[in-house]
């Protein structure tokens, strides 16, 4: 069979199926669970390349790796928020069109980093230690919480939803320097999820 399917890349394989579910979750306006889908496969991108760096891979491996965690990134971090901001904030005339401009910036930063990053693997070997603008797997974290606030300030999604869309893409091609997070970074991060999926289930009526 085409493909690799070592442990390596499994994580990243579930976490796109996950996204999946949590399109189906979108469409059929269930967005509690879609939301909790997109936090679920932001966790399993945030240990992937982690779990990957344990085996020695062939080069072939590597850029296999490379591709498909892209990939399944337009999917879980692209496609899945694109149409959770559709459905919830369908009554702004604005929303599908803010939604098609984040999915393609998300496209093109996603490409651009699989030719950046293949191109600084045959340099070295040394891990990412700093990414050019936002990552595509922050909307992960931050569209669970904007939605919970908002839930909890009792305010829509009409406004809101679009413009942090909005925001992210643009952000995704600006090329700042972002240091890539530690363990610590990381569990931060997770805390912070946590809260905010504490407050879909609990607080919020969606």
């Amino acid at each position: 069979m085409l493909g690799v399917y070592n442990y390596t890349v499994i994580l990243t394989y579930f976490g796109m199926l996950v996204s999946f579910v949590g399109i189906s979750f979108t469409v059929n306006g269930d967005f509690k669970s879609a939301l909790t889908c997109l936090m679920i496969s932001g966790v399993c991108d945030m240990f992937d390349g982690k779990i990957a760096s344990t085996k020695v891979r062939t080069q072939q491996e590597k850029r296999f790796g490379i591709q498909i965690d892209s990939l399944s990134d337009l999917i879980c971090f692209g496609v899945l928020p694109a149409m959770f901001i559709c459905r919830a904030a369908s009554e702004n005339p604005w929303a599908f069109a803010i939604s098609g401009v984040y999915l393609l910036c998300t496209l093109i930063r996603l490409a651009w980093f699989n030719v950046d990053e293949e191109e600084r693997q045959s340099k070295t070997q040394q891990p990412r230690e700093v990414y050019l603008g936002l990552p595509v797997t922050t909307v992960a974290l931050l569209l669970p919480l904007l939605v919970g606030v908002c839930g909890m300030a009792g305010r829509s999604l009409y406004w809101a939803g679009p413009a942090l869309l909005l925001a992210m893409a643009l952000a995704f091609l600006t090329p700042f320097e972002l240091k890539k997070p530690a363990l610590l970074g990381k569990l931060g991060m997770l805390l912070c999820g946590g809260a905010g999926l504490l407050i879909l289930l609990v607080g919020v009526n969606l």
